[in-house]
């Protein structure tokens, strides 16, 4: 673009995400310009400055970092942009893609990535366009969207599945390097986010994932919530900002050893926002409403009378002892809930309340313990959840800096801490009868 184009005066920039990274880029640059003996008698190569010359057309290459998102003034021909993912924030995409290069006559501009963990920078934004063309779901003919990467169903372990996301494996990349780095990602849990998203371009919640999701799928077992009728049951309940999620979460303690904790949960969203929502978080929340895994409020806001109308109904199925909540935000409803007849107990989102039955939650998982019939709404805050960790080893739930929302999975922990304190079924046995919480 800076040399073949013939291209006037060219401005062709390439993007870092800072000024080391920067400059790795135009080393290479350079070398292969002095590699090049026609480019070498027609360049000039300015080291400080990290720019290349072609005197012919009076072009050059230029290469940025993040930091240069402030300098406007553009007139862009080319740009290439190295890992998107790593640009902290959409400044400089933005000042190098919109109107830049509007005063030529064919810019043209590379986005190259790694898959990353943040789906609310803009290289999610820009990866969510390219799937949406890539499946028909968009149509824009001056993008052209090119994906090499391992679906989120396929097997991490298949040698086949990482030729489809590396076609030039054993080529350019030593099969030996990768199966190496395979093997220790299974034998360390930690490290099997960091294989998925470099080496076979997956998007990952967070770079530690907390949950195993195949050892939540494998409690998919199925919850009939009319064989739960008149049951004992506690739950949490998790509520949203006016325009946001709302969760209530019911778990039922078994009734004997051989029995698990059944898990019903009900979510809500402001109906004339559902669309909106879908476009935005790339979210299939409509599908869930129209599954019936998800339901709407009349209006832009939840209706919070709707819900506690909702969770009256309830009341008169299924037997709710206790319902586990967080004052904040939910002072009004919790006492509308008590002028219902139902006990409400205050649930503290420090550790002292949160770790004991987050720390239950992993435990009942792995020993197959809990049934969540395979809730696809709440699957997703499961795999969304990202932990803090104190000194001590106590964790909870981050809702700051888990990636998406995880407002069904803190109703589920609330719910969860109420059944195992208070009781076992209908027996009234606590499990805390015969053993003190569990710490890991």
């Amino acid at each position: 673009m800076t040399c073949g184009d013939g291209e006037q005066r060219a401005e062709v920039y390439g993007c870092a995400a800072d000024r080391q990274q920067a400059s790795i880029v135009f080393d290479v640059a350079a070398d292969m310009v002095r590699m090049c003996p026609a480019l070498s008698k027609r360049t000039k190569i300015l080291t400080a400055q990290k720019r290349i010359i072609y005197t012919p057309t009076n072009s050059f290459y230029q290469v940025l970092s993040a930091e240069a998102y402030s300098k406007h003034g553009f007139n862009i021909h080319g740009v290439v942009m190295d890992e998107l993912h790593t640009q902290p924030n959409r400044k400089l995409f933005d000042v190098m893609t919109k109107g830049s290069g509007d005063a030529r006559m064919q810019p043209l501009y590379f986005l190259i990535t790694t898959a990353g963990t943040d789906t609310n920078s803009i290289c999610y934004e820009v990866h969510s366009k390219a799937k949406d063309i890539i499946e028909g779901r968009k149509h824009d003919p001056t993008f052209y969207p090119v994906i090499y990467g391992a679906d989120t169903s396929d097997d991490w372990t298949d040698p086949k599945v990482w030729k489809k996301a590396n076609p030039s494996l054993d080529k350019t990349i030593g099969m030996d390097k990768v199966v190496a780095a395979c093997n220790s990602a299974k034998e360390t849990p930690g490290e099997e986010n960091a294989f998925r998203q470099l080496r076979l371009n997956q998007w990952v919640k967070q770079a530690v994932r907390w949950m195993p999701m195949d050892k939540w799928d494998a409690c998919k077992f199925s919850v009939n919530a009319e064989d739960l009728h008149g049951r004992v049951c506690y739950a949490g309940l998790d509520l949203s900002s006016t325009t946001d999620i709302t969760a209530f979460v019911l778990v039922f303690p078994p009734t004997d050893e051989d029995d698990k904790y059944s898990v019903l949960p009900f979510f809500w969203l402001p109906e004339e926002t559902l669309s909106l929502r879908v476009r935005r978080d790339h979210v299939p929340y409509d599908v869930w409403e129209r599954q019936g895994y998800l339901m709407t409020t009349e209006g832009n806001v939840v209706h919070y009378g709707f819900i506690e109308n909702f969770i009256e109904e309830l009341g008169k199925i299924y037997n709710i002892r206790e319902i586990a909540f967080d004052r904040w935000g939910a002072v009004q409803m919790s006492q509308n809930l008590e002028g219902m007849g139902f006990t409400l107990v205050q649930f503290g989102q420090g550790y002292k309340d949160m770790s004991p039955p987050t720390k239950e939650l992993m435990k009942l998982t792995l020993e197959k313990k809990i049934a969540h019939g395979g809730h696809p709404v709440l699957r997703w805050m499961m795999d969304n959840i990202f932990i803090k960790r104190d000194p001590a080893g106590n964790i909870k739930p981050d809702k700051e800096k888990s990636t998406e929302k995880i407002d069904g999975a803190v109703a589920l922990i609330m719910a969860l801490d109420r059944a195992i304190r208070c009781g076992l079924g209908d027996s009234g046995a606590s499990v805390y009868d015969e053993r003190d919480m569990l710490v890991i």
